[in-house]
């Protein structure tokens, strides 16, 4: 019953992600301004998307309960963390789509196990798992951001040599280099377009990016532009510094892949013996998940797994 219960939340929980993948590439597909988007999503829906008409309400659906949350700071907050991971929604959006994968696998275990602490349980683990998918796309994409940085200053600085200004290498870094640097660059110049002085652009791209390299440039930028200097010069020796930090950073992560192997496997060595003494062993196993004694046992074991897991971690994360 307990393997059945899981599997079925899995299943929904499967369901869930695909609902919300498609829900992301609906909003990839509206052409938008950050802060107009509510304003014009229906002029902006691709024709092909429009005919689909079960993605289109829930898209409507899912707008709807978010509305009233779409102006709170928290839902503000949340928005920077979705744009890092370069996901289009709002912050009351992804609440709402966390809720709503919540409840649906929350409701599947409770009718499967007709026990509401079991089905409480795999509704609680349902926004921590989308959170943490959440945080793996925001340190790829960062990682990716950051690996292409260093080309992109000195694309920025040949063009500087070249006679541009430093709003039109801006335009040309959004069309000529990928994602997620172009994507980056493109929103600074479209808030440059709407009216937004370059400086306010640049402090809001940082932000939005959080990346300590990025920050030393727009730093840097920032600074020229109210005392003067030979701004190439200065992006060119940035951008000497980010590639050596990255290559560093590779040697680091080549000395310490032992280690951070071994924190994973310290991690998940118990589900692996626990499933294979439920096949092995199943009355014995099921005795022992029955028995206080038991209980409190697994229990202690795995807060000591949780804690071994984040000191390994500690020890091989160094700071470049």
């Amino acid at each position: 019953m307990i393997v059945a219960a899981f599997a079925l939340a899995a299943l929904a929980f499967g369901i869930s992600l695909m609902s919300l993948m498609m829900y992301f590439k609906l909003t990839k597909t509206i052409d938008i301004f950050h802060r107009i988007r509510r304003h014009t999503t229906k002029q902006l829906v691709k024709k092909s998307f429009v005919e689909e008409k079960l993605i289109l309400r829930a898209y409507k659906f899912i707008q709807r309960l978010a509305k009233p949350l779409v102006e709170r700071n928290f839902a503000q907050s949340l928005e920077y963390k979705l744009r890092q991971a370069g996901l289009p929604l709002y912050g009351g959006e992804y609440v709402v789509i966390n809720l709503l994968a919540a409840l649906s696998v929350g409701t599947v275990v409770w009718l499967v196990t007709l026990d509401m602490r079991v089905a409480l349980g795999a509704a609680a683990l349902v926004p921590i798992v989308i959170w943490l998918v959440v945080m793996f796309l925001i340190d790829r994409r960062l990682t990716a951001f950051t690996e292409q940085l260093g080309d992109c200053l000195i694309t920025i600085s040949n063009a500087l040599r070249a006679g541009y200004s430093f709003q039109q290498t801006i335009e040309v870094i959004s069309k000529e280099m990928e994602p997620p640097i172009g994507e980056e660059f493109s929103r600074m110049n479209q808030d440059i377009v709407m009216g937004v002085p370059l400086e306010e652009a640049l402090e809001v791209a940082n932000r939005r990016v959080g990346s300590a390299d990025f920050e030393l440039v727009v730093t840097a930028v920032l600074i020229q532009r109210e005392v003067g200097g030979n701004l190439a010069q200065i992006l060119d020796n940035i951008s000497y510094t980010i590639v050596e930090r990255i290559r560093m950073k590779r040697e680091i992560l080549a000395l310490t892949a032992q280690g951070r192997l071994s924190a994973i496997v310290l991690l998940m060595l118990p589900f692996g013996v626990g499933t294979a003494m439920f096949f092995i062993n199943h009355d014995s196993f099921v005795d022992m998940l029955n028995h206080p004694a038991g209980q409190m046992a697994i229990g202690v074991s795995l807060v000591l797994e949780v804690i071994g897991f984040f000191i390994i971690r500690r020890i091989v994360d160094i700071d470049t």
